[in-house]
């Protein structure tokens, strides 16, 4: 499993920038970055959104839980969480949660979940689960909110 500050690193080194150069980019301490790589310190939630933002990567693939940068591998996280989105992504067609779980990649370098998303066992658990929650009165008010939210785009 890739970790939050090896994906750090790796982003850092990909734009060439100095752990200074990266800290003063994002308005952190001089040696925070340095602290993050190598572990000693966790950035905070609004640490690491800013770090997803200026890389243009996803909270989940900055944390090492997906790895696809765009985030398209965390279907499951969706607009459920009440955590900022670390970048605008453009509208799509909605799709079938079978699709996303089929095109969620891999890849091999360590997402946690990725073997497991693949799984059809794990995918008609998380279906059923899913259907079973949302004919739920908490799931209905859950579906409400969400109409609600798109017709007032």
């Amino acid at each position: 499993m890739v970790t939050i500050a090896q994906r750090i690193e790796a982003l850092r080194m990909q734009k060439a920038l100095s752990r200074p150069a990266l800290a003063v980019a994002l308005g952190l301490p001089r040696m925070s970055i340095e602290k993050f790589e190598t572990g000693r310190q966790t950035p905070t939630q609004e640490q690491q959104v800013k770090l997803a933002q200026y890389f243009g990567v996803s909270l989940a693939y900055l944390r090492g839980e997906a790895d696809d940068p765009a985030g398209a591998d965390s279907w499951l996280s969706g607009n459920v969480a009440d955590e900022p989105a670390p970048r605008p992504v453009p509208k799509a067609a909605p799709r079938p949660a079978a699709q996303v779980v089929q095109s969620s990649g891999g890849g091999g370098d360590g997402a946690v979940f990725s073997a497991l998303l693949k799984s059809k066992s794990f995918q008609d658990m998380v279906r059923s689960t899913v259907l079973e929650v949302l004919r739920s009165p908490e799931g209905q008010q859950l579906l409400a909110k969400a109409v609600r939210k798109e017709l007032g785009k």
